[in-house]
């Protein structure tokens, strides 16, 4: 178990732990919970041995092996799935043993060595990486390519399937859901319920907490408290606490108020739509989010527009993607296309998709940042859209301090007509940024300088400044806290114009949205059912396709279509199609038969009349059929895609 005994533990000259002490037992999935400079990632550090605590007594088992996310940008040819590979440190060593055995021409070491790599397990060590890669929203024709050709979002996720594949005993996960769309978390999820170690993360997303935790610490005035069950339970605990000190609650009757209006909206709602029966569980916490909201770094309101055009917009057949990086010649990628729709004052749209659908894309077009590929968007009279980027320097200038950056809102809006009586001296400005806790040097800080929690809090000031009526939030949660986060939910349930919100974080979604559009195969569909349904959805796609990515037998291609005839199609496939089929039982076979000889290998090296030389005769050979087989096992697997997307196209 770990245990902590009076800790204290100093970053400079702040005090993080004060005599603090924990126990947490073997197997247990711990959420490290507190305010934003509590000292989470600092307990991190101590519990790597990054840190050294000041006082106190702290133990770690010594054989236990620890896992954690690299917070360093990888720059590497590697592949996806070699890169991944190496993060299993057991298979790394026993690599290495082998080769260092192959130079010294010593029988049994070498004997020993390839046991060793078996046991490790280089034959499936592929097969494990790409599961991790594809479960993390990868595809299957990304596996082979390198690691540099991935942006950094993507990098840090490869980040993370490399921390999961190595074994542990002991796994930190520090907010390892900010990089990860929905249907790469639910995945996640899923992977960690079945982690058997101990596991600690960090993480501001309640219903994932709730979702993979057993176990809460709670760091707060430099002391560990630690509550038996989830977020939501130590939710319910603290609030109790807080509740019997009469502590907080006399600060927070007007958000109180607020409250009440938010669960009244959604009362009358709840008879009239199954995305509004979603919410119900979520009502019944509203009132005590009141302690938690008092912690929150800043509170804010959005005022009432000024024109609510309706509709807001019109779609008709439009559609959506980006040029050509190759050349402004060449035809634009289209990614979502023939969309007719509108988006009416007052609606609060969640979309949904699986990762690449192009749910950034659409979002970023109706923001003007994307021209649409065809059709036409009419935007109402008075339009004024504001627009949360999922990438904050989409619409921050790294160079540019706060107050730049809202002497220059207030130029554009001005030039634009869209001011609507706001006060523009730099003063005012100035005064404005101090209520998202921008002041005094602050407000002359570059952005590049800034934390990812800083530059969120100023592309909401931004927003809140210049009174939108249309609201376009691509994953907005990313770098709040969560009392920030239930700081954001209320504030939206009080927006009176439209919201059109991108987001992984469920618990804003259910709270906000009255209804979800699909982006899905290039188009846009409403999503009848709730949040619940499309957590099955994406649990459903994700097993479908990693059955395509499993291995079959050869004889395990579909029987032709005896409808094909009936529905007046020509029986006979095309050349390119037969052609696909035969490669890819080709290979098939080779896969099996180096199966067979592998497990042939393994039996005869467990037998225990086999000479040393013999051993290391067999060695080499298992080791030549573990570099060949996930060589075929990749060929099998693009074959495969290929021949996915052309039974597709037919």
């Amino acid at each position: 178990m770990i245990t902590l005994k009076n800790i204290s533990l100093r970053r400079g000259t702040k005090l993080l732990l004060d005599q603090a002490s924990v126990t947490l037992n073997p197997g247990e999935k711990v959420g490290l919970v507190g305010r934003n400079g509590a000292g989470k990632s600092s307990l991190f550090a101590l519990l790597n041995r990054s840190l050294q605590e000041d006082s106190g007594e702290f133990h770690i088992p010594t054989q236990w092996r620890m896992g954690q996310v690299a917070q360093d940008m990888p720059e590497t040819s590697q592949s996806a799935t070699e890169f991944v590979i190496d993060g299993d440190t057991a298979l790394l060593l026993a690599r290495t043993e082998v080769t260092a055995a192959e130079d010294s021409n010593d029988g049994e070491r070498m004997a020993h060595a390839y046991m060793a790599l078996s046991d490790a397990g280089e034959h499936d060590a592929p097969a494990r990486a790409q599961s991790l890669i594809l479960g993390l929203g990868f595809k299957t024709s990304e596996l082979t390519h390198p690691v540099n050709s991935f942006s950094g979002g993507w990098r840090m996720r490869l980040q993370l399937a490399r921390a999961l594949m190595s074994p542990s005993d002991l796994l930190l996960l520090d907010e390892p859901t900010n990089h990860l769309d929905l249907d790469a978390l639910v995945w996640l999820e899923s992977w960690l319920k079945r982690y058997e170690g101990t596991l600690l993360v960090i993480s501001h997303d309640r219903e994932f907490l709730d979702a993979v935790t057993n176990v809460t610490l709670h760091i707060d005035a430099a002391k560990l408290m630690r509550y038996g069950g989830n977020y939501s339970k130590f939710e319910d605990m603290r609030a109790e606490q807080m509740n019997l000190q009469q502590n907080a609650f006399s600060k927070q009757q007007d958000k109180i108020a607020h409250l009440q209006k938010f669960i009244a909206r959604f009362k009358a709602k709840a008879s009239k739509a199954k995305q509004a029966q979603s919410r119900v569980k979520a009502l019944e916490r509203m009132e005590k989010i009141a302690p938690l909201l008092s912690e929150a770094d800043f509170q804010f309101e959005f005022k009432p527009p000024a024109h609510l055009p309706n509709p807001m917009l019109s779609m008709q057949n439009v559609s959506f993607g980006y040029p050509s990086a190759d050349t402004p010649d060449q035809a634009p990628t289209v990614i979502v296309q023939n969309i007719s729709r509108s988006v009416l004052a007052g609606q609060r749209i969640g979309i949904l998709g699986a990762n690449g659908q192009g749910k950034s894309t659409v979002v970023k077009t109706v923001a003007r940042s994307l021209q649409a590929v065809a059709g036409e968007i009419t935007e109402g009279k008075g339009l004024n859209i504001g627009y949360f980027a999922q990438q904050e320097l989409d619409v921050l200038q790294p160079a540019d301090n706060p107050l730049d950056h809202m002497i220059a809102l207030s130029k554009r809006l001005t030039q634009n007509s869209l001011l609507t009586g706001q006060a523009t001296r730099e003063q005012d400005l100035r005064s404005f940024l101090g209520q998202f806790n921008f002041s005094g040097d602050m407000v002359k800080q570059t952005v590049g300088s800034m934390s990812g929690g800083e530059k969120a809090r100023l592309v909401l000031c931004m927003l809140v400044w210049q009174r939108p009526n249309l609201l376009l939030l691509d994953e907005p949660t990313n770098h709040l806290d969560l009392a920030t986060r239930e700081a954001l939910s209320v504030a939206l349930n009080e927006f009176e114009g439209t919201v059109m919100l991108v987001s992984h974080d469920r618990a804003l979604l259910r709270a906000v949205c009255d209804e979800f559009w699909m982006v899905s195969r290039g188009g846009i569909s409403p999503f009848d059912g709730d949040l619940d349904d499309y957590q099955r959805f994406l649990l459903d796609e994700a097993k479908r396709l990693k059955s395509v990515a499993a291995v079959t037998p050869s004889n395990s291609l579909p029987p032709p279509d005896k409808t094909a005839e009936k529905k007046g199609l020509p029986k006979s496939q095309s050349p390119s199609l037969k052609n696909l089929q035969k490669e890819l039982v080709q290979v098939e076979n080779k896969i099996q038969s180096m199966e067979t000889q592998r497990d042939e290998l393994h039996a005869q090296m467990a037998g225990a009349n086999l000479s040393v030389s013999d051993l290391a005769k067999n060695g080499k050979s298992l080791k030549q059929i573990e570099e060949d087989l996930p060589l075929l096992e990749a060929q099998w697997l693009m074959l495969t895609e290929q021949l996915d997307n052309n039974v597709s196209a037919k």
